[in-house]
């Protein structure tokens, strides 16, 4: 029986619980270089808007994701309890989408998770557009995304 064609190939293939700077730039850059050639477009840009202790200015929370291709994508928000409730989180939100259409971005799209606050979006015009359940039981990831334009 012949040999597996992959057999000889010079490389090894690792897995890892840790993402170093060489991993995570040799990824990204690659992936955007391909991307790049392909739509002849280059727009990705992070994106942050931070909360700070006025006294301090040590940060407290925010929200950072990208801008790529269009699109305005939140990876991720956050702000600790004391801070829900007063409305930062809509003036951060607000910020975040008016940025990305300073930008160009006619969507945006997030994910959430079902325990966070996916009522916290809708409420301000992003609807679901999936769920996939997640652990614990009764838990899911949910999928969203708003307009941008009027």
């Amino acid at each position: 029986m012949p040999a597996h064609p992959h057999t000889a190939l010079p490389y090894t293939i690792s897995v890892s619980a840790t993402l170093d700077a060489e991993v995570e730039q040799t990824i990204l850059d690659g992936l955007n270089a391909y991307n790049d050639a392909i739509t002849g477009y280059s727009d990705r840009q992070v994106l942050s808007v931070v909360v700070r202790d006025r006294d301090s200015q040590r940060v407290l929370g925010g929200a950072m994701g990208r801008t790529s291709l269009g699109l305005l994508f939140l990876d991720l928000f956050y702000l600790p309890a004391p801070l829900r409730g007063l409305g930062l989180g809509s003036q951060v939100l607000a910020q975040f989408e008016e940025e990305g259409r300073r930008r160009g971005c006619a969507s945006a799209v997030l994910y959430t998770i079902s325990f966070q606050a996916p009522e916290f979006y809708e409420r301000r015009g992003w609807r679901r557009f999936g769920e996939i359940a997640c652990h614990p039981d009764g838990t899911s990831r949910v999928f969203m995304s708003k307009t941008l334009h009027d």
